[in-house]
């Protein structure tokens, strides 16, 4: 019992307070992520992303703040994912409970039907990862008096106190829960992304909100939202949405990896990223907002990013004052670069950047590798001297 208590000491004060239960700890708090590479370090593989190149200071996950609305097929192993990448904090938001009937899903486990999903998704996470501060939230967003508890919570629930929570994911399957979302992102200027699986569950997508520069998921409504019409009167007696825990996984990895993108500055982060599992389709589109929107606060903020000066990357650039050839209709220009190819014998293998041509670019910086032997060859050597030293070599084996 002594042994118990101090694993629950080593839990984050966030998850111990907010739901009253000791979890289970697998291993020790780190308190700085390395990159050595080692088996005892569950960081190694992610440090590595530094050493690639793609990602110039992995540790800044542990700074970000991020709350999953919904811990179901998606939000579960949306959680689950964020965890394992060392996740700062995360704020965990559902209502329901664990079913025998969600087994066909990823994450949660027979022996814990019954048990409240934010309680449950805690304790296997803090046992998965104890570096992340895990709150749970386990109330109906839609509510009039718990909309104003999840407004406050998001507003409040960054890594420092009293500071807004860097992103927020919807993973619920109802219109009215990514409706209560949408409004307080609005009114807080809070971007987050929507996700959703169809009820086929052959195909699902992601989109990333920025209140006033892209759509909201008011701009553009479905018809059950538009029409004020209640979901619960579409439902049939005996009739339940198909589940498949490959669709799950598929969108969930979606919103981990743009989720990712953005919280550690690398790659093109998706406004909207579609997925058809029938012929493995992955339309991607940007949605513009609609100036008539029905959620004040969205046209609000329109207004203020209308207000603000244009970034640079977004200037055009001047137009060429003529084609580069008289001749030349469609300005096809040929460059010689032979004599900027680096040879075998350099020190460091080149980046390349500047032999790319104008209009092109690296995705990301290619790491530098250290050229660790050098081959001398002597071009100046005939093939008699070779017999030569050959015979010696082959009369030196004999002796």
């Amino acid at each position: 019992m002594e042994s118990l208590k101090q694993s629950a000491e080593r839990v984050p004060a966030e998850a111990s307070q907010a739901s009253g239960k000791e979890f289970k700890i697998g291993r020790e708090r780190i308190d700085k992520m390395s990159a050595e590479v080692v088996d005892s370090n569950p960081y190694s593989r992610l440090m590595a992303l530094q050493r690639m190149g793609i990602v110039k200071e992995y540790e800044q996950i542990r700074q970000k703040s991020v709350a999953v609305v919904g811990v179901g097929g998606v939000g579960s192993v949306t959680a689950d994912m964020l965890t394992r990448c060392g996740i700062g904090k995360l704020m965990l938001f559902d209502y329901d409970k664990v079913e025998l009937a969600n087994m066909n899903r990823l994450f949660f486990t027979p022996d814990q039907a019954g048990l409240s999903k934010v309680e449950a998704a805690a304790k296997t996470l803090n046992f998965i990862n104890p570096d992340v501060a895990i709150t749970t939230h386990n109330y109906n967003i839609t509510t009039v008096d718990n909309f104003d508890r999840f407004l406050d919570a998001i507003r409040t629930g960054g890594i420092e106190d009293g500071t807004p929570v860097d992103l927020v994911l919807s993973c619920v399957d109802n219109f009215e829960a990514r409706m209560a979302i949408n409004t307080a992102c609005n009114e807080l200027n809070l971007y987050w992304f929507e996700s959703g699986v169809s009820e086929n569950a052959v195909s699902g997508h992601i989109q990333f909100i920025k209140p006033g520069e892209t759509a909201c998921f008011g701009c553009a409504p479905p018809l059950v939202v538009a029409e004020n019409i209640d979901e619960k009167t579409l439902k049939r007696e005996g009739v339940c949405a198909a589940s498949l825990p490959t669709t799950m996984g598929i969108v969930a990895g979606m919103l981990v990896q743009n989720t990712l993108k953005y919280l550690l500055h690398f790659g093109i982060v998706s406004d909207y990223l579609g997925y058809n599992a029938m012929n493995d389709f992955f339309p991607r589109m940007s949605l513009k907002p609609n100036p008539t929107c029905d959620d004040r606060f969205c046209v609000q903020r329109q207004q203020e990013f209308m207000a603000k000066p244009p970034s640079v990357t977004n200037v055009p650039e001047a137009e060429s004052e003529g084609p580069l050839h008289e001749d030349n209709l469609y300005g096809i220009e040929l460059v010689v670069e032979d004599d900027d190819i680096p040879t075998g014998g350099s020190d460091k293998v080149a980046s390349g950047a500047s032999n790319i041509v104008e209009g092109l670019k690296l995705a990301y910086d290619a790491p530098v590798i250290e050229n660790t032997s050098q081959v001398a060859t002597q071009d100046d050597v005939s093939l008699e001297e070779l017999m030569a030293q050959m015979s010696g070599i082959c009369k030196s084996s004999k002796e």
